[in-house]
């Protein structure tokens, strides 16, 4: 029988207005230390974002998903905060602030393939 393995997960939130604390659901962030597992998965669906903000720069969500993407993956087109490890680039992606792109608070969980359960996740909280 496969062993379960803890992991964090947040769902990553577009907030094209901070100030209306409006939001969509576009991504999972999913972390899990006995796997060495830290990755991200989006889709936007910019038909959704337009209608609760019409005036929105999805160019710039992209860029910001995209830099997320890259400090997962501890790539240096992340910046310094990529050359943290894993446990440190979970917790720096996934604190709480006020901006266009926030993250849910971080939830536990119990999984024997971290890259499934991302994909189960991005499948019920997203899409």
């Amino acid at each position: 029988m496969p062993e379960n393995h803890l992991f964090e997960y947040a769902v990553i939130r577009i907030v094209p207005r901070v100030e209306r604390e409006e939001f969509l659901n576009v991504g999972v962030i999913l972390y899990c230390k006995q796997q060495r597992f830290l990755e991200t998965i989006f889709t936007l669906d910019e038909s959704r974002i337009y209608a609760l903000y019409p005036e929105t720069d999805i160019a710039s969500f992209k860029a910001y998903l995209c830099a997320f993407q890259h400090i997962c993956q501890g790539q240096a087109a992340g910046g310094p905060i990529s050359a943290l490890d894993m446990a440190s680039r979970f917790r720096w992606l996934t604190a709480t602030r006020s901006s266009i792109l926030q993250c849910s608070k971080v939830h536990p969980g119990l999984t024997t393939d971290a890259r499934s359960t991302l994909e189960r996740l991005q499948q019920h909280l997203v899409l």
